[in-house]
């Protein structure tokens, strides 16, 4: 029942929020914007997309390596693509995460490992997000001339690097209490490990590259959409206010973003003196890029043969 409500609750939320943007909009405007759309430039940012993809699947390498759980290059870019499809068709933005968490388990990872692999890409992704906007910030405030959309930045921002320093912090304490008591103990667990993996002489380059390269992608992808309807934007503007929407679309509080990233593309490239038509037809387009790419991680599925065992095992247990 609870989980029921929870389902519910996010509809709702995507709904709302889809309706309050589309509610002031000038649908001409759209229109005019959707009948010039440029294809060629939609199959530009579905490639960009699945590279961003591939780099992911090797920092998640280097990642499941210190969790006990070592995936190979074509695994982890195998169960990337799935998560990739499950991010669209469950009920919240980071609902790939519990089907990449069950595809490691599957691999005799076990549960901790895998889940631990997939809590510190997830917590190295945000503090890299985080660190990229906050040295993009000085770029930002020339852009973003209004006060409050300034003061909007910064809280954003400085509320997710505070809270990402404050988990790799937490990780460097050595307080016995902390790994005796359940409520903290597996968090302390990852934080170490995050630490281990960002700190390391080797894998922590590495990982910073792949990070920062990965985030600057998901600019480009949103470029590639631009580009596609001819909007007035500029890549720099692009690059400068995409990273602070995408923050906003990771809190699970929405279908696969829906409605969260429309309302904040909009009132972000109103912030910026773009036309805020523009801004929710590129949020509807890059949704649409998300989407197609993950049709394509749900035929991955669909071949899979950790889907196919699924099968099997729920046959036998009908027959039973």
């Amino acid at each position: 029942m609870r989980q029921f409500v929870l389902v519910a609750l996010k509809i709702l939320i995507s709904g709302a929020l889809l309706y309050l943007a589309l509610r002031g909009v000038n649908v001409g405007a759209i229109l005019a914007r959707m009948n010039q759309i440029s294809f060629g430039w939609l199959a530009f940012a579905i490639g960009v997309t699945l590279l961003q993809i591939l780099l992911g699947a090797l920092r998640w390498c280097e990642i499941t390596a210190r969790c006990d759980a070592p995936l190979s290059a074509a695994q982890a870019l195998r169960f990337n693509l799935i998560g990739s499809f499950f991010n669209q068709t469950l009920p919240s933005s980071i609902g790939g995460d519990a089907v990449r968490l069950w595809l490691v388990n599957r691999t005799g990872a076990g549960w901790r490992a895998a889940t631990y692999s997939v809590l510190v890409d997830r917590a190295i992704g945000l503090i890299a997000l985080a660190i990229l906007i906050v040295g993009s910030l000085p770029w930002s405030y020339q852009l973003i001339g209004d006060a409050h959309g300034r003061a909007a930045l910064s809280l954003i921002d400085i509320t997710a690097l505070a809270g990402g320093l404050a988990f790799l912090a937490f990780g460097r304490l050595s307080w016995s209490w902390l790994t005796a008591w359940l409520p903290t103990k597996h968090i302390h667990a990852c934080a170490v490990i995050a630490n281990k993996v960002i700190f390391n002489r080797r894998s922590g380059p590495l990982i910073a590259v792949l990070s920062l390269t990965i985030h600057v992608l998901t600019a480009v992808i949103a470029w590639g959409v631009v580009r596609s309807i001819a909007a007035p934007a500029t890549f720099a503007q692009v690059f400068l206010l995409i990273p602070p929407i995408i923050l906003l679309t990771m809190l699970p509080i929405s279908i696969a973003g829906w409605g969260v990233r429309e309302a904040t593309m909009m009132v972000a490239f109103g912030y910026a003196g773009l036309p805020q038509a523009d801004g929710l037809v590129v949020s509807l387009l890059y949704g649409a890029v998300s989407f197609a790419v993950g049709a394509f991680g749900g035929l991955v599925w669909i071949l899979s043969a950790e889907k196919a065992a699924k099968d099997a095992g729920g046959i036998e247990l009908q027959e039973q």
